[in-house]
């Protein structure tokens, strides 16, 4: 029976109105303006059906991931990527760590799958190590599923580290799902992508998603990247045709010229990384080795609920497999938002 206790995700801005979202990771600069307007021009040419090639998006991503456009799989969100990529194979047993993105567990459940789980410990920073691969080579799983740097610790695991995974996966005749849609934001993120292992080995699928990287999670528009072509195909057939709408499409193309901006988001979360940083230190809450752009953190004073009625919204992590109450999630947002919720913080500590 699947441990997911909730389906429950960061983000539901329908619900609290009126919250500053540090629920969900997002660019902070929010959706360029390129964008929005290339997604309203598109919006005159509804009538007709979308390109279900995908082709000017093809070519686009092939050029930015510098990979075949051949290698590309498009879908509705890296949601959707995840769904039908367990539908096409229909995996008896998977691995996946814990705590990770509930996703991969609800898709791989979704075609009763036996979901393993490694459950990453604590006291070691919640780090991907050894254990994982010996779980690898003890469970002889056909899928294994890993995010890096991770959902919702930010924890990054390290090149060596994945290399051996996928050795051990190749060894076990597993397909690695390597899900790097928030690779964009770390600092060295050229030293942790897995793509120049694409070509060498069928048995490595990465996921990469438009949603953080561009703040456009109302679009939906994710993709996956693979050699193994006969897999890929696969994945077509299991798959509504029209999958990606001609808005997303339209936005797609536009954001990926959107290179300063790209640079900018990734400078200001660095920086405010940082401020985040020491000021929930100085507050006396547990931190993490956080990566990506967010912030991971244990409390032993509950926070969801005086954050929420004080006009912040956090990720409340307890329904994770594999953490409990206390852990939290954040966003790193601009200064002024995040200033915000440092004085929020506060309040809540002085009981005010």
């Amino acid at each position: 029976m699947s441990e997911i206790k909730k389906h429950q995700h960061g983000g539901d801005v329908y619900r609290y109105k009126g919250c500053i979202d540090f629920s969900a990771n997002l660019n902070p600069l929010g959706t360029p303006q390129r964008v929005v307007q290339a997604v309203a021009e598109s919006a005159n040419k509804v009538a007709d059906y979308p390109d279900v090639r995908c082709e000017a998006l093809r070519e686009a991503s092939a050029a930015y991931e510098g990979v075949g456009p051949s290698m590309l799989y498009f879908g509705n969100g890296a949601a959707e990527v995840i769904f039908s990529l367990c539908l096409a194979l229909k995996p008896k047993k998977a691995l996946i760590p814990a705590p990770t993105f509930a996703e991969y567990e609800q898709a791989l459940s979704s075609v009763d799958c036996q979901v393993v789980h490694e459950y990453l410990k604590e006291e070691e920073g919640f780090q991907v190590r050894e254990d994982f691969i010996r779980a690898i080579e003890r469970e002889q799983p056909q899928m294994v599923f890993l995010c890096n740097p991770n959902n919702p610790t930010g924890v990054l695991t390290s090149a060596d580290v994945l290399k051996e995974i996928l050795t051990a996966c190749e060894k076990a005749g597993s397909l690695l799902v390597l899900d790097e849609c928030f690779n964009d934001f770390i600092q060295e993120r050229e030293q942790y992508t897995m793509k120049a292992h694409l070509a060498d080995h069928p048995s490595l699928f990465i996921l990469k998603a438009f949603t953080k990287r561009y703040a456009i999670a109302g679009i939906r528009l994710g993709y996956g990247i693979s050699a193994d072509a006969k897999l890929l195909e696969k994945m077509e057939q299991v798959t509504q045709p029209w999958n990606v709408s001609s808005l997303a499409q339209a936005a797609g193309v536009a954001a990926l010229g959107e290179e300063d901006y790209v640079n900018e988001g990734r400078r200001l979360i660095w920086k405010e990384r940082e401020y985040l940083r020491e000021e929930l230190s100085r507050l006396g809450y547990k931190l993490y080795d956080s990566r990506a752009n967010y912030i991971f953190f244990y409390s032993e004073r509950p926070l969801w609920e005086d954050c929420k009625n004080r006009g912040v919204l956090i990720r409340d992590c307890s329904n994770y497999p594999g953490l409990g109450q206390g852990y939290y999630r954040i966003a790193v947002r601009t200064h002024e938002e995040n200033q915000k919720l440092i004085q929020v913080l506060n309040n809540i500590q002085k009981g005010e």
